[in-house]
């Protein structure tokens, strides 16, 4: 077995022969002995012929790790392992390559917490006190919290000087290790000594010799009454002694307090762990260094016994080198992107926050557009208002929308109950929530509404009143009309009642497999086979080809459905039955007639079909319908709630105010269609950003969701649920 160990050492070190050493770069005397006790250790293990290669590591003595950074640019060091803030600002600003990344026991990320001795301080008043931060742009001590803060409005920032200058007015006073440079207030609280000599000053410095530096450092920060709150990692309660544990309680993001075991419950977001940077040109041998020294000193390696890569306890130190609580190092391969080592979440973040300094799209809103109809509307919109500038993107559907979200492309967009879901899934927030009732303004006589009663409306089964032959439970083999893939009414409501004979409690519980069952041809846009079929597609400007998951559909969402029931202009491609919601129908057959599209239908030529298998007129929806829906939600990434809101806002005052204009925002009849952008049926919009998706919908309405995607496929929740904290 020896010699199978030395022929692999032989073999990693072999195609590297001509690197003469690796340059570690430490930020403190601690973390210098102990580099050098891994040199020394290095030497001691390694076979003779291999030591002409890079295991002669060398130490390199930096005063912080930004100083590291810019050595490794400059080819004056070669490795460092820093916060995945400072991996992605290496990689960003520095060309630099992240080439390992930290596991610990449950996974490659950690939890922000916010940490306190006072038991009468809340998340919701931390304005005015002392904060003690683990480090400038650091996942825990900075990027998650000031998220956190930011998008509950806690903490506002308005773009027009940097956040660092926000941040030093809400707090009394700040240790934010690394943020002299950013602003000065910042440092407030450090103990680091202060000189006018560089390799002398470590105040404020991301370096071991600030007191108050990393994790520990802001616990310290904590304890000795120089804070108030102190925003460190879930791995940093570890090292808090059991009889100390009692002093300290986590600030929960509901308001409440809870002890340091609840810190899964009660933190305020998760991002990844940290990781390990070089250059480009030298990632190959810094790769294969690290598998090394991993396989003879990490936690099950063969010479630990002579030395210990994730314990700095004989240093007089906690973290030198690596975290101490680090499980294993995984190394990363050549062609992976940032956003795929740090998550496509916290890359989003960190550019919501400036990590990549100022750019256009800090001063733009862009609102994510599914169809031709929709981009024209929101060209109007933008041309219409003056607030922050409108920028229309356009997608291929509300699923593309929320991955555009996610992936930064765009930053907004109102979606359907079951979207707001999946959105949710997806990491994004309320903003604002369509109100639909009849009084929408406050009684100060602003724009901002503020309720927690959100009307719904319903989803209801539609037949033409000839078709007297159609009812619930009959409803095999025939034709069917639904609004649009994962709609709530067209999708998701309409498959737990009893469609046939064939079809009853015993049936499965994906609708997609239930439709396609039940009928025999059907047009449910954004699906495919047979219900494609009697759709229609696009023409002219909004030409596509049929079954389409949006407006260049024509018989996509209610208006579709409708249309879809009655038919094409020449009378061919219809349905059966329609599943869309009650509360534009009328305006919808109306608009029939208005269009152009089909002559001659009135209300009373439609019937409601009921759960029990009797018919109702239209004006029954109340007691024949198939299920309550909450209202549609715009949703954007965490950091940008307090920007959408404020447009939104904005944009909705300045509409109000000019009464005469062309445009409106809740109308869409004068394109051609019918809900672009938002409902229209909408009054107003109340501000929902203090509630999370799962409150808006509705206990019951979200339970019938999880459980109808447990059993559904689904490519946009599956790539919403790629965890970065477990895929390595």
């Amino acid at each position: 077995m020896r010699g199978v160990y030395r022929v692999l050492l032989i073999f990693i070190f072999a195609c590297c022969i001509r690197a003469k050493k690796t340059r570690w770069c430490t930020v403190s005397d601690p973390e210098q002995r102990k580099c050098a006790e891994l040199a020394k250790a290095l030497v001691a293990v390694l076979p003779p012929a291999t030591l002409a290669a890079f295991a002669r590591l060398s130490c390199i003595r930096a005063s912080s790790t930004g100083e590291c950074i810019a050595r490794i640019k400059a080819n004056r060091a070669d490795i460092v392992t820093v916060d995945a803030g400072e991996v992605y600002s290496a990689v960003k600003q520095f060309d630099l390559v992240a080439v390992a990344k930290e596991i610990y026991s449950d996974g490659g990320c950690i939890l922000s917490v916010a940490v306190v001795t006072n038991s009468s301080l809340d998340i919701r008043s931390l304005r005015g006190l002392r904060s003690c931060h683990s480090g400038v742009r650091w996942t825990a001590g900075w990027s998650l919290p000031l998220s956190f803060l930011l998008s509950r409005n806690y903490l506002s920032w308005s773009k027009e000087h940097p956040l660092s200058q926000d941040i030093s007015t809400f707090f009394n006073a700040s240790c934010i290790p690394g943020a002299a440079a950013m602003a000065p207030p910042l440092c407030a609280l450090c103990q680091g000594q202060k000189s006018f000599i560089l390799q002398k000053n470590y105040h404020c410095e991301t370096s071991h010799n600030e007191p108050f530096y990393n994790n520990q450092g802001a616990l310290k920060c904590l304890r000795s009454g120089t804070g108030d709150v102190a925003f460190v990692d879930h791995l940093a309660l570890e090292n808090i002694e059991e009889a100390e544990r009692d002093k300290f309680r986590l600030l929960c993001t509901d308001g409440t307090q809870a002890p340091l075991s609840r810190y899964r419950s009660c933190n305020l977001g998760r991002g990844p762990g940290g990781g390990m940077v070089t250059r480009h040109n030298f990632r190959k041998v810094v790769r294969k260094f690290v598998m090394t020294i991993q396989l003879m000193f990490g936690r099950q390696g063969r010479q630990r016994q002579r030395f210990q890569l994730f314990n700095s306890s004989p240093f007089g130190e906690t973290d030198l080198l690596f975290k101490d609580v680090v499980d294993k190092l995984v190394v990363l391969s050549d062609n992976i992107d940032i956003s795929q080592v740090l998550g496509l979440d916290y890359v989003a973040l960190l550019k919501g926050l400036g990590h990549e300094g100022s750019s256009l799209e800090d001063s733009v809103v862009r609102w994510c557009c599914i169809s031709h109809a929709e981009q024209k509307k929101c060209e109007q919109w933008a041309l219409s208002i003056k607030s922050d500038p409108l920028v229309c993107v356009r997608a291929v559907s509300m699923r593309d929308c929320i991955e555009k979200i996610k992936r930064d492309e765009v930053d907004a967009v109102s979606l359907d109950a079951t979207h707001s879901f999946i959105a949710g899934k997806c990491g994004l927030v309320p903003v604002v929530t369509e109100y639909y009732g009849k009084k929408c303004a406050p009684a100060d006589g602003s724009a901002h509404l503020e309720t927690d009663v959100l009307p719904s409306v319903v989803g209801i089964a539609v037949a033409k009143r000839s078709s007297k032959n159609v009812f619930m439970g009959n409803l095999g083999g025939r034709r069917s009309c639904h609004s649009h893939t994962y709609s709530p009414a067209g999708w998701l409501l309409p498959h737990r009642h009893v469609l046939s004979l064939e079809h009853n409690s015993s049936s499965p519980c994906d609708p997609n497999q239930v439709y396609n069952e039940v009928f025999w041809k059907g047009c449910l846009p954004g699906s495919e086979g047979n219900l494609c079929k009697v759709c229609v597609g696009g023409t002219g400007e909004a030409a596509t080809k049929r079954c389409t998951d949006n407006h260049n559909e024509r018989y996509y969402g209610n208006m579709g459905a409708l249309r879809c029931l009655v038919g094409d202009p020449i009378g061919k491609s219809y349905g059966d039955v329609a599943f869309l919601e009650q509360y534009n129908l009328q305006a919808n057959i109306l608009s029939l007639n208005s269009t152009g599209w089909a002559e001659g239908w009135t209300v009373s030529d439609f019937e409601l079909l009921c759960g029990d298998g009797s018919r109702a007129p239209l004006s029954e929806w109340e007691s024949c319908n198939l299920g309550v829906i909450p209202p549609n939600t715009i949703m954007t990434r965490p950091v940008l709630t307090a920007r959408v809101y404020d447009f939104l806002m904005k944009s909705q005052e300045t509409l109000a105010a000019s009464p005469n204009t062309e445009f409106k925002i809740f109308e869409s009849h004068q394109y051609g269609e019918s809900d672009l952008l938002f409902k229209d049926a909408t009054e107003c919009l109340v501000h929902t950003s203090h509630m999370d998706y799962r409150t808006i919908l509705g206990e019951e309405f979200y339970t019938h969701v999880e459980t109808v995607f447990n059993c559904t496929h689904s490519d946009i929740l599956e790539f919403c649920n790629q965890d970065v904290c477990s895929i390595f």
